[in-house]
């Protein structure tokens, strides 16, 4: 499929924005992934394309995270492995959905998600650590599933992760954060490679793309440490009702 200016001046800056936001309130899968459908590209490119951006700005945050001694190796270890198997199993079950179910499900699973990663959220940083098997045996189911669902879809998978390996898993708050990093990196890199064995990247966007999700990551961050997240969810919320009523309309056509 040829890609066309307009194209890139639609998806670019979404996934600079997409960026932003994501360091600074997670959930900027809710912005990314929703920019490649607003330039017009199939949905299983929408989705392979978006791993690709994804997995190099999820890189960076990885090696970030590992420089600063967040990443607790031996029970995210385990998890790679799980997230691994999960979201290759994800991204294969996603090649089977016609873009007309895709969009079915986007009009239900969408406004559900969105609910869920822009409400308020608590992290348990009150609750009794479990032992490191007891951990990684949760740690590693959590990885499993959410990595399904990564491969098969994705927004909110960070902040799913946060949650659950904070809430069930017992773990430190910037222990959790480090393995969310390193699971999401293995599920994003797992399903791109499903999706580059079965041609359905669009590499050459991907590539852009991932560079301004990168640079608007590290603004966002900048930004951040200022104290400037007020306007993040109001963005969020005008991106996904505008992409809402855009799936609504190709199914319902006006006139």
């Amino acid at each position: 499929m040829h890609i066309t200016i307009t194209q890139l001046l639609i998806i670019c800056p979404l996934l600079f924005l997409a960026g932003f936001v994501d360091a600074i309130a997670g959930g900027g899968g809710l912005i990314s992934l929703p920019a490649y459908m607003f330039a017009g590209l199939p949905v299983h490119a929408c989705i392979a394309t978006n791993k690709m951006s994804s997995s190099m700005g999820t890189t960076l945050a990885t090696i970030r995270y590992a420089k600063s001694g967040f990443i607790p190796w031996k029970q995210a270890g385990f998890c790679v492995i799980t997230a691994f198997i999960g979201s290759t199993a994800g991204a294969r079950i996603a090649l089977y959905i016609p873009d007309k179910g895709f969009k079915i499900f986007m009009m239900i699973a969408l406004p559900v998600i969105a609910f869920h990663v822009l409400r308020p959220k608590t992290f348990r940083s009150d609750l009794k650590p479990y032992s490191d098997l007891h951990t990684t045996l949760i740690g590693c189911g959590t990885a499993f599933v959410i990595g399904l669902y990564d491969g098969f879809y994705g927004p909110g998978t960070g902040t799913f992760l946060l949650l659950l390996l904070t809430g069930l898993a017992h773990m430190e708050l910037t222990k959790a954060n480090g393995t969310t990093k390193v699971i999401n990196l293995t599920t994003n890199v797992a399903a791109l490679c499903v999706y580059l064995l079965n041609g359905k990247v669009m590499i050459p966007i991907g590539i852009i793309a991932g560079c301004f999700n990168i640079a608007g990551n590290y603004l966002g961050a900048r930004t951040f440490e200022k104290g400037g997240a007020k306007p993040v969810k109001p963005v969020m919320l005008v991106v996904l009702v505008l992409f809402f009523l855009k799936i609504i309309l190709e199914f319902f056509p006006l006139g």
